[in-house]
C-alpha cells in the first residue's frame, strides 16, 4: 500500500521508516545536521508549500527524505 504525501506524491508504506514533525525535530542540533546532509547529497525531496514533518524512507538501498505540507496527526489518519 501507499501513504499519499500530498503534491500527487505518495510513497511505499514498506519503505517508512519514521514520520517527524518538522518544528519538534528541527531544533535538535544532530537533526539539523542530518538534514543539511541529506539535501547535500540529493536525499531530500521538497514540497511546494512550507513543510510541516518530513518522511524517512529507505527502499532499494537508497534513502530519501520527502517533505511535506501535512501534519503528522493527517498523516497518521491516513496510514489508517
Amino acid at each position: 500500500m501507499y501513504l499519499s504525501i500530498g503534491n500527487d506524491m505518495a510513497v511505499r508504506q514498506s519503505s517508512i521508516i519514521g514520520i517527524f514533525d518538522m518544528d519538534n525535530t528541527s531544533t535538535s542540533k544532530r537533526t539539523k545536521l542530518f538534514l543539511e546532509k541529506a539535501e547535500k547529497m540529493g536525499q531530500v525531496v521538497p514540497c511546494d508549500d512550507l513543510p510541516k514533518s518530513y518522511i524517512l524512507t529507505a527502499e532499494y538501498g537508497l534513502t530519501r527524505i520527502y517533505l511535506t505540507s501535512l501534519s503528522i496527526q493527517t498523516l497518521e489518519k491516513r496510514l489508517k
